[in-house]
């Protein structure tokens, strides 16, 4: 299991522990850059030729049978062709970007205060940010997230910043981020690259589906990838408009045959898209096993598309890195799109935006079978029933945990237009989950009242038990211990999971103390109160006001497929962690989503 991993890569850092608040110094982190993780798809590993050095042009002399009339002209071809090469073109300084500030949100408008990272270090740091497995358990996490990493702040001591900046855009990428990766890199100046940087940007290149931003990074790519090397030289020379050297850099790789089959052709369909080289190439998908990085970047460069059994194969980021693909029809990136929105890549309008895309290239005969012609009857059926009908049959359409996830987010604005009634007492559980998904807690809470008037135990333990997490208050929600051991009576999920999560979001909260938190768990065993490296390590993270830290470790301690996997322990410590540094947004809708995806 990925948490038990986690703990021991954890523990093993807990050597750091005095780094999170003092200022000794630690050991800058001059480690080779990791490779790419298992889970995210890495470049082709088929070794290519290194590319020759350019031999320097011959003077030419008058014994070579020029005429001793021409020996001014033969003089002067001499000493150009023998100076220096003019230096190469230098950064402006009004250009020039600060590495140790990279970045593009505000830190402070994102609730992370001025100085997010506040004394932490960023050897330790930066090692978490290369050990986390993704995708992560929480929607919510993943965003909050996302924001601390685009975060325009001061680089944390003890690492370089460029590094820093680097193992930022690969977590970015790896979390299927990839504009946002993108973003990162691009805000560096490429003359300042450390060789971890020109990895990055090369995985920043191909999961943004451009092979042009390869071309800057060249000289890198000679040193750090020269698997590649020749095959990134010929794209480049096609997009130059020198189709002649990107035809021969081809046959030469080809002739060494160190790169073959899908990876040379598909490099191939590059150049041939970059320059009149008057070579078609046909792509076969069926000696192909799987996909990465440079399959994904070089075949959606060029508009292709994927079997469904490659792309149904695919992890999760490489999804959300189609749905984000401008050339790709949407009709074809639909499904990856709604995996995205699961993940958390994708907002809820985003992902509204392009079913109105969809719907507007959809002939009327079509469209009563699409999804797009039931997202439009939540929002504008003529009543109530024909609303929920609709949003109903979207519920039902996936039981994937992503694409589910997706969905209620998708239907959360469509779910804030209905009147609470505890009528609707069937609906309201997906109703409320549906808001919450998409933030829309003030219009949740709206519920409270319509709950307590329920006379189905099942649906109201659902709908009260996301309320008591979600409410921006906790006001108007029963929070007594009698009604919640009335939830843990009727909980039958396995090992009272729920009723676990439960408790641990509400003292996460602070909406039960401490000694109540600790009753309940000992009487019904739910073990909340649990230790172990990351619970220290986070608590002590708060309690120095590290909030970008905390929102590192919550990544850290949500490392699973859902939150089946997550211990109840890393919930209470997490939701407390991001609550003590002023987070408690991000830290309701995590223990309310914990529960509603559970």
């Amino acid at each position: 299991m990925r948490t038990s991993r986690l703990l021991a890569a954890v523990a093993a850092a807990a050597i750091a522990l005095p780094a999170l608040a003092q200022d000794s110094a630690a050991p800058a982190n001059t480690a080779a850059p990791a490779q790419p993780q298992p889970q995210s798809p890495a470049p082709a590993a088929t070794p290519a030729p290194q590319q020759p050095a350019t031999q320097a042009p011959r003077a030419v002399r008058p014994s070579d049978g020029v005429g001793e009339s021409q020996t001014g002209l033969v003089e002067l071809l001499t000493e150009e062709l023998t100076e220096p090469p003019p230096p190469p073109v230098e950064y402006p300084d009004h250009a020039r970007r600060d590495p140790r500030v990279v970045g593009r949100l505000d830190p402070a408008a994102v609730g992370l205060g001025d100085y997010p990272w506040r004394g932490a270090s960023g050897a330790f740091l930066g090692s978490l940010l290369r050990r986390m497995e993704t995708p992560i358990a929480s929607r919510w996490a993943h965003i909050a997230l996302r924001n601390a990493l685009l975060a325009r702040a001061a680089a944390p001591r003890n690492i370089d910043p460029v590094d820093w900046a680097a193992e930022r855009a690969w977590l970015l990428i790896r979390m299927g981020e990839a504009d946002a990766g993108r973003m990162i890199v691009s805000a560096v100046d490429t003359d300042r690259f450390t060789p971890r940087m020109f990895q990055v940007g090369v995985q920043s290149a191909l999961a943004n589906a451009d092979p042009a931003a390869l071309c800057p990074l060249q000289q890198g790519i000679q040193k750090i990838e020269p698997n590649i090397v020749q095959l990134v030289d010929a794209m480049c020379a096609a997009m130059a408009g020198e189709p002649e050297t990107a035809a021969a850099q081809v046959d030469s790789a080809r002739r060494r045959g160190r790169m073959s089959g899908i990876d040379l052709e598909l490099a191939q369909k590059v150049v041939g898209a970059g320059g009149n080289t008057r070579r078609a190439v046909v792509i076969d998908w069926d000696p192909v096993d799987r996909l990465d990085t440079w399959r994904f970047g070089l075949a959606t460069a060029t508009g292709l598309t994927f079997p469904d059994r490659l792309i149904d194969a695919a992890p999760p980021q490489l999804r959300a890195w189609q749905a984000a693909a401008p050339i790709i029809a949407p009709l074809d990136r639909l499904e990856s799109a709604q995996i995205a929105a699961g993940l958390g890549v994708f907002s809820s309008q985003s992902l509204i935006d392009l079913h109105s895309i969809i719907y507007e290239a959809t002939g009327p005969d079509d469209l009563p079978e699409t999804q797009a012609w039931q997202l439009r009857l939540a929002f504008l059926g003529r009543d109530l029933d024909t609303r929920l009908g609709a949003m109903r049959r979207i519920w039902s359409g996936s039981q994937d945990y992503l694409p589910a996830q997706g969905t209620r987010a998708m239907l959360g604005r469509a779910a804030a237009l209905v009147e609470p009634s505890a009528d609707l007492q069937s609906d309201a559980p997906n109703l409320i989950a549906s808001m919450l998904a998409a933030g829309y807690d003030r219009d949740a809470a709206r519920w409270s009242q319509a709950v307590s008037q329920m006379d189905d135990d099942q649906y109201a333990d659902q709908a009260w038990a996301m309320l008591a997490l979600g409410s921006p208050d906790g006001s108007g929600v029963d929070l007594s211990v009698r009604r919640i051991s009335a939830f843990i009576d009727r909980d039958d999920s396995e090992g009272h999971k729920r009723s676990a999560l439960l408790v641990a979001g509400l003292a996460g909260l602070g909406r039960i103390d401490e000694e109540a938190a600790s009753r309940l768990s000992g009487r019904f065993g739910l073990r909340i109160g649990n230790r172990s490296p990351w619970t220290r390590l986070i608590d002590r993270a708060a309690g120095f006001g590290q909030a970008g830290t905390v929102l590192v470790l919550t990544g850290t301690g949500l490392q699973a497929a859902s939150f089946a996997e997550i211990p109840p322990s890393h919930v209470f410590h997490a939701v407390a962690a991001l609550r003590s540094t002023r987070q408690e947004y991000t830290a309701r809708m995590i223990a309310a989503e914990a529960l509603a995806r559970t």
